[in-house]
Formats: structure tokens, sequence, C-alpha cells
């Protein structure tokens, strides 16, 4: 597994990760996080789509980031269009948890256009 890290525009937050989040490599990513976290990052966009393979170990250490950043009134967005990968999500129910978004640029879009409930008539 690698992780490559970005800060973006808008104050967010990029991690890119590619290959397998298994038992063996997810402890890599959890620290990641957590570092990011103490770090004062709690808008972040876990890019997954280089990701090959994702168990349940791997599953736990995104919702145990996802508690982390909530703590500080932060969010984890995920970016995957891999079939098998989000098949993993909709079967958990973690898709209703995580916003999942087509590309990173639309993950940041979400964050940055005004909603329905901010525009003013």
């Amino acid at each position: 597994m690698t992780l490559k890290v970005d800060p973006e525009d808008h104050g967010f937050t990029v991690i890119a990760v590619s290959g397998e989040i298994d038992v063996y490599t997810a402890p890599k990513l959890r620290e990641r996080l957590i570092g990011l976290v103490e770090a004062g990052s709690y808008q972040l966009i876990v890019d997954m789509e280089g990701v090959e393979f994702l168990d349940s170990t791997g599953l736990g250490v995104l919702v145990g980031g996802l508690k982390r950043v909530r703590a500080h009134d932060g969010w984890i967005d995920l970016v995957c269009t891999q079939g098998r990968i989000l098949r993993i999500f909709r079967i958990t129910g973690l898709n209703k948890v995580f916003s999942i978004h087509d590309s990173v640029a639309d993950a940041v879009t979400a964050h940055t256009q005004p909603g329905p409930d901010d525009t003013q008539e």
C-alpha cells in the first residue's frame, strides 16, 4: 500500500491510497489518519481509486478515522468508482455513513458549493 498526502485548497487534505488495505497494511493508514487529525486536519478526502483490495480491517480504520475527525466537527469523504470496492460499502451500509464521490474534484465541489439550504431567495 502506498499513501500520498496533499493539502488542497479550501483547507481540505487529500490522501491518495493505492494497493491493498488489509490487516497488514491498515496500521499504516491508521497512523497517517491519526497524525493528520493530531496536526489539525479535520476535513479529509480519501482517494481510493488506486485501491485494489479492502478488507474489514481497512473499513475499521476508515470508520475510526471518521470518529476522530467528527470529534472536531470534521468529515472524511471517499473517492471511489470501482464496483468491487463500492459493493463492500453498500453491503456493510457504510455508503450511508461516508459521502462517496466519483473524483477528488467532485468531493471538493460538494464542500465548496452552497447547498440548497445555503441559497438565499
